[in-house]
């Protein structure tokens, strides 16, 4: 077998927030429940568990999403509609803007827990040449 990310605990101030957060945005499904976890499942078969913990023991991460234009643009509609703050850069010095980053879009904007979130249409370097 090959080695694969099966899972990784994001870290929330409410773990139900941050999850409905995210599933709302992208289209995505909470797939279980069970203890302190709410699992978001990506369709990579990768899972984000979120879990509950004091804000104060929350260190924010970052998570880029490689998406369709499709899906870029269905939750950057949602993103605009409900105002959330978004920018061009990671560095947040290109407020509202859309990055055309390698030939496709991204954008950079905050999760209800502070996480850096990034949507992005193309990787990094573009796509491998045939």
């Amino acid at each position: 077998m090959s080695v694969e990310l099966n899972h990784t605990i994001v870290h929330a101030r409410d773990n139900r927030e941050s999850a409905e957060f995210l599933t709302d945005l992208l289209g995505l499904e909470i797939t279980q429940e069970w203890g302190p976890f709410i699992a978001v499942a990506l369709n990579n078969g990768v899972t984000l568990d979120f879990a509950t913990i004091p804000a104060e023991h929350i260190t924010p991460q970052h998570y880029a999403f490689l998406v369709s234009d499709a899906e870029f643009e269905a939750a950057y509609e949602k993103i605009r509609a409900r105002g959330i703050p978004h920018w061009a850069d990671p560095h947040r010095k290109q407020p509202g803007e859309i990055n055309r980053n390698d030939g496709g879009k991204g954008i950079y904007f905050l999760d209800p827990s502070s996480h850096a979130m990034e949507l992005i249409t193309v990787p990094y370097g573009g796509w491998p040449q045939p």
